[in-house]
């Protein structure tokens, strides 16, 4: 068991273009799950939750904010 710390054969979570988070925030919009976006996307549910909230891309209009 040498280094099993560090044989982890999964790949770092991609970034995410512009495009993809305005497609995301029109999926979000929709009443998707956010789970099911982020499988589609291959990236952590936790991005989709900062994309939700404006922490990621807060530039971006929301149609679900006030």
């Amino acid at each position: 068991m040498t280094g099993f710390l560090f044989d982890n054969p999964r790949e770092p979570s991609k970034a995410l273009s512009e495009a993809e988070a305005r497609i995301i925030i029109i999926r979000i919009a929709a009443g998707e799950f956010l789970n099911r976006i982020a499988a589609d996307f291959d990236v952590n549910p936790g991005r989709i939750s900062e994309i939700k909230t404006g922490k990621r891309f807060g530039h971006l209009p929301r149609p679900y904010r006030r």
